[in-house]
């Protein structure tokens, strides 16, 4: 009579994954959650939650295999992290190069952010500005959106270096810029599309 080997569906216990710093690379202990399915054949996969790893494997995998594919999961989650690193630090980057450029061409240069980067926490403006601080942050939700909008939204911050607020002098600023008319239309559909709530100055929320 074969027998019948019963594993816990869930359980948890802490593993090592591969850390990148610059180029050096290290260990670090992770909690681990083991979650296993009677309708997984042959598939495993896994994914953050929290500051836990999940890991989903087959019901029947045996306790070696299962520690080798925690192994293999862990090193791929850190790798695509990693890769996913590196193209957040080159998006920052060229919107860096973007932003001095679009200041050169309509501002004679005098807007001169310290710090311009993608932020993903902006879900109900497309960029926002800290003059004290001269960091400028534009929404992911702006990433595929026509250029000429980007454009404007980050021209838009830009010229919040220089004048806070949104009064004349501000708007002024911004009339060098010809398609800032037609970016405002595009953002406001977006908005009425998406039921964001308006800003209160009557302008794109920027």
């Amino acid at each position: 009579m074969r027998k019948v080997v019963h594993r816990a569906a869930r359980k948890s216990y802490r593993s090592y994954e591969a850390v990148f710093a610059g180029r050096a690379r290290y260990r670090r202990a992770v909690p681990v959650e083991i979650r296993r399915s009677a309708r997984r054949t042959r598939s495993v996969s896994a994914y953050r939650e929290g500051d836990r790893t999940i890991v989903l494997i087959p019901a029947r995998m045996s306790e070696a295999e299962e520690r080798r594919w925690v192994g293999v999961m862990l090193e791929k989650l850190a790798a695509k992290e990693k890769d996913k690193e590196r193209r957040a630090t080159r998006g920052d980057a060229e919107l860096a190069e973007r932003a001095g450029r679009l200041s050169a061409q309509y501002l004679d240069g005098r807007a001169r952010p310290d710090s311009v980067r993608w932020v993903t926490n902006q879900n109900s403006r497309w960029g926002s500005c800290t003059p004290a601080e001269g960091s400028i942050r534009l929404s992911h939700r702006l990433q595929g959106m026509p250029e000429y909008v980007v454009d404007y939204v980050l021209l838009h911050e830009l010229a919040h270096l220089l004048v806070p607020g949104h009064g004349p002098a501000f708007w002024r600023l911004l009339e060098a810029y010809p398609r800032t008319e037609r970016a405002r239309g595009y953002l406001e559909g977006v908005v009425a599309a998406a039921r964001l709530p308006h800003p209160p100055d009557g302008g794109p929320a920027a």
